[in-house]
């Protein structure tokens, strides 16, 4: 192979990895973790008919995929240590531990990945996607405000914040502790529709 035929095709296998690699530059994916230390998964639940009981889950992680070009081809994966329930009470913690309710004994983890994304307004998206709990997959759908522009932190990395609220019926996960009426208006124990709400710090890898 004479040396002018040599420099041809190394210009030609140049183009073509250059060709190769622009989609990937253009489409501008950047990959992201959940901070465990700056992020919780909060829940409110109505207690017989006339209080709301606040707790939260204070282990969580995860990872983010942001497509800069286009946030609905983002992606997002977590999950929730259900060990790390906390409600200010060590009982009612026991309790929402047993099989009367997550039963952390065979379901430890609770995970939430993304399968649709929608922008619904300046920094609103509408997130949808299988949420596993207590040994059931269910489609949940998330209201999130964010992500919020990157930030240098002190420690020399990029970090974004975004918040997220969902409401569920904990009986469609299998949780029907405490759904008998209590009253003649029909008010329960517990309440089934369940507020969760996320706060997220995320850093860049």
């Amino acid at each position: 192979m004479s040396t002018k035929t040599i420099g041809k095709w190394m210009v030609t296998a140049g183009l073509l990895v250059l060709g190769m690699s622009l989609p990937a530059q253009a489409q501008k994916v950047s990959k992201w973790h959940i901070d465990p230390d700056h992020s919780s998964a909060q829940f409110v639940v109505r207690h017989l008919g006339i209080s709301n009981v606040q707790g939260e889950f204070t282990k969580v992680s995860g990872e983010v995929e942001l497509d800069e070009k286009d946030i609905t081809k983002s992606s997002v994966s977590a999950t929730i240590d259900v060990n790390s329930i906390d409600t200010r009470n060590a009982n009612r913690d026991a309790d929402l531990k047993t099989d009367h309710f997550f039963d952390v004994a065979k379901y430890p983890t609770m995970t939430f990945d993304s399968k649709k994304i929608s922008q619904v307004g300046d920094g609103k998206l509408q997130v949808s996607g299988n949420l596993m709990m207590h040994g059931i997959t269910h489609e949940a759908t998330f209201d999130v405000d964010g992500p919020t522009a990157p930030i240098n932190d002190p420690w020399h990395h990029q970090r974004r914040g975004l918040s997220a609220i969902a409401k569920i019926n904990r009986k469609d996960w299998g949780m029907t502790y405490g759904t008998t009426p209590m009253s003649s208006k029909g008010d329960m124990m517990i309440g089934d529709t369940i507020t969760i709400m996320l706060d997220l710090e995320i850093v860049h890898e």
